[in-house]
């Protein structure tokens, strides 16, 4: 039986917020593409990307990874958020890496670090979700990079840290950029997304439909990022226009057939919440009263 609506456990976002009817949308999937060429910006970063994980062999597996830990945290119980970023931390808090310029020794979960990669993830969430056609107003903006620093404070950083709406997000990024440089690991991150080892008989497949998708991540990011790349990008006219050409025909894949996909977080949580809990972007056009309360960071 369906839990009453009243009584269910809305989790650590509820339907009440811009990230929960955000995150439901199928743009996602290039906004998280997005996040990780901005990602591998950070030398030290990817570095420990690179020193602790299969990244080559298994860049499938830690982008699936990561959309089902955003996934749980957003749509699944509290208790079930909470424990996968106890999970996050306690694997974090083991790795270690190699500083690529000094050699020094550094640990993974180093808060410069974690802030870096929450602020890229964020970023490329909402600048992909708004460029693509979601029409969130500047409120709803800051109201979900607010939001999100219940994110940051799973992955072991301090909200009153991090960035809390979309000028202190931009101020952050003034900050961190004389940092970022595309060495040897992120040209290695940039070489697997425009063209990942596939078995032959997906060669077709890859061609036809992951090469546009990495390029429209691509294009999508900042001009400097593009300079560090070394690689040109279309004008941001022409990003702007297939990003919500893109988003339209994913949008039109009906979403009980999209959210059939494991592991169902978002069907999981209707059948928690009840079907008024169904997430959508439009949602957000004629409910103001989601920006009437207090940020849950």
């Amino acid at each position: 039986m369906t839990e009453a609506a009243g009584a269910a456990d809305p989790g650590l976002y509820g339907p009440g917020s811009v990230t929960w009817q955000c995150h439901g949308d199928p743009i996602m999937w290039i906004a998280g593409v997005r996040a990780l060429y901005l990602q591998a910006l950070h030398p030290r970063a990817v570095r420990g990307v690179m020193e602790n994980s299969d990244f080559r062999h298994d860049a499938w597996g830690r982008l699936l990874r990561t959309a089902d830990f955003v996934g749980t945290i957003t749509y699944g119980t509290t208790e079930e958020a909470e424990r996968a970023g106890a999970r996050v931390r306690r694997i974090h808090s083991t790795l270690s890496a190699t500083d690529p310029a000094t050699g020094e020794r550094f640990p993974v979960d180093d808060p410069e670090l974690l802030l870096w990669v929450h602020c890229a993830q964020i970023d490329s969430f909402l600048h992909v979700l708004r460029r693509s056609g979601v029409s969130l107003t500047d409120a709803q903006a800051d109201r979900y990079v607010d939001e999100n620093r219940v994110n940051a404070r799973l992955v072991g950083l301090d909200p009153a840290q991090v960035p809390a709406d979309t000028a202190a997000l931009a101020a952050y990024f003034d900050t961190v950029r004389p940092v970022l440089a595309a060495g040897p690991d992120a040209r290695a991150v940039d070489g697997f997304l425009r063209s990942p080892p596939v078995h032959p008989a997906l060669l077709a497949g890859r061609n036809l439909l992951w090469r546009p998708v990495a390029a429209l991540a691509y294009g999508s990011l900042p001009a400097h990022a593009h300079r560090l790349y070394g690689r040109p990008a279309p004008p941001p006219d022409t990003v702007t226009r297939n990003l919500r050409l893109t988003g339209t025909l994913l949008r039109s894949i009906p979403a009980g057939l999209r959210w059939q996909l494991p592991p169902g977080h978002i069907l999981k949580a209707m059948q928690r919440m009840g079907p008024g809990s169904r997430p959508s972007p439009y949602t957000l056009h004629t409910s103001a009263a989601i920006l009437d309360r207090p940020g849950r960071a």
